[in-house]
C-alpha cells in the first residue's frame, strides 16, 4: 500500500502543490511516445543530427552497395576553392595521389611516427602499374589480375554511406520542418537516386525526424574534449565522431580527411585505443596505456582540422 503523506499546515500547501505539479511533469516526460521507426526501417534511410561549431542541424543518411551509387559531383565545389589543390589532392606526373594535410598536424604526426606516411601507397597506383604490364603478363600475372577483378567486385558490393548532399555540399537543416519541406519539394540531391526516395517524399512528417542516440553526433565538442587531457577524454564522444567523420569524408569526397583517419594514422591509433578502453579487462588496461602515448596536442589539432574541413562543405538550410 502506498505510504500516505502526513497532513501539513496551510502554509505548506503551495509546496505540496509544487510537488504534485513536478511529479505530473515527470510522468508526462516518461509517458511521451517515441517516434515511429517503421518508415526509416522500411526505406533503410535514417535521420541524423550533427552538431558543428556553427550550429546543429538535421540531415539524412543511408548505406547502399557502392556499385548502386553515383558519387556527389564536387566539380563546382572544387572550382570555388582556389586553395583546394594545396589542401587536398595533387596529381603528380606519374598519376600518384599525394594528400596534403594541415602542415602543423602533419609535422606533429611525423614526430610521433616518421614511418607511417612512407609505408602508404594508394591502391589506384598499384592498379595502374598492373594495367601497364598486361602485355607482358604470364600465367601468374593473369591469376593476379583475376584476383584483382574479384576484389573489385567485392568492393562494389560493399555498403558505403550516402548523405543528403548536392554538388559536394552536405545539406543541414536547423529544424525538422525545414528538412521535411526540402524532401517534399523535389529539389535535386544525391539521395534522390535511392529507390525509396519518392516514397519518403510522400510519407515523411516532421515528427519522424527524431534521430536515434547512435545517429546523433557532437563534433562541436571533440576539440575541447581532447584539449582537456587524457584523463578527460570521452571515449563514446570521440569514437562516434570518428565514425561520422569517416562517413562524411567518403560521401563528400574529402580525401584529406580520409587520409587523416586512415589505418595507421595517429588519429586511427587514438580510435583503436579508445575502443580498447571501452571493452574493459586486459584490453582496456592496454588501451589506457596506449592512450598515454598519444599526444593530446596532435590529437586536438588533427580533429580541429577535420571539423574545419567538414564545416567548410556544409550548406546550411533554415
Amino acid at each position: 500500500m502506498a505510504r500516505q503523506s502526513p497532513q501539513r499546515p496551510d502554509a505548506d500547501e503551495p509546496e505540496l502543490d509544487d510537488t504534485i505539479a513536478s511529479t505530473a511533469d515527470d510522468e508526462v516526460e516518461v509517458d511521451r511516445p517515441t517516434a515511429d521507426r517503421a518508415l526509416w526501417d522500411e526505406l533503410r534511410i535514417d535521420p541524423v543530427e550533427i552538431a558543428l561549431p556553427s550550429g546543429t542541424g538535421f540531415t539524412l543518411r543511408a548505406y547502399r552497395p557502392a556499385r548502386e551509387l553515383t558519387p556527389t559531383d564536387v566539380t563546382e565545389r572544387d572550382q570555388d576553392d582556389p586553395f583546394l589543390a594545396r589542401r587536398q589532392v595533387v596529381e603528380t606526373e606519374d598519376d600518384e595521389e599525394v594528400v596534403i594535410l594541415d602542415e602543423e598536424f602533419a609535422a606533429l604526426s611525423a614526430e610521433e611516427d616518421e614511418d607511417d606516411e612512407s609505408d602508404e601507397r594508394p591502391a589506384g597506383r598499384r592498379r595502374d602499374k598492373a594495367d601497364a604490364a598486361d602485355d607482358e603478363a604470364g600465367p601468374d600475372e593473369d591469376e593476379a589480375d583475376e584476383d584483382e577483378d574479384e576484389a573489385d567486385d567485392a568492393a562494389g558490393d560493399e555498403e558505403v554511406p550516402v548523405f543528403l548532399t548536392h554538388r559536394g555540399k552536405l545539406l543541414l537543416f536547423k529544424t525538422p520542418e525545414a528538412l521535411v519541406s526540402f524532401v517534399r519539394s523535389g529539389a535535386p540531391n544525391d539521395l534522390s537516386q535511392l529507390d525509396g526516395w519518392h516514397e519518403l517524399s510522400e510519407r515523411v512528417e516532421p515528427a519522424d525526424i527524431a534521430p536515434l542516440d547512435e545517429d546523433t553526433y557532437e563534433l562541436d565538442l571533440v576539440v575541447e574534449n581532447l584539449r582537456g587531457g587524457h584523463d578527460a577524454w570521452d571515449p563514446a564522444l570521440l569514437i562516434e565522431a570518428g565514425e561520422v567523420a569517416r562517413d562524411l569524408a567518403y560521401a563528400l569526397r574529402l580525401p584529406a580527411v580520409l587520409d587523416m583517419l586512415s589505418a595507421g594514422s595517429s588519429l586511427d591509433d587514438l580510435d583503436e585505443a579508445l575502443r580498447a578502453t571501452v571493452n574493459g579487462g586486459i584490453s582496456g588496461f592496454l588501451g589506457r596505456r596506449r592512450l598515454k602515448k598519444i599526444g593530446a596536442q596532435t590529437a586536438s589539432l588533427g580533429w580541429r582540422t577535420i571539423v574545419g574541413k567538414i564545416s567548410a562543405v556544409v550548406d546550411w538550410r533554415d
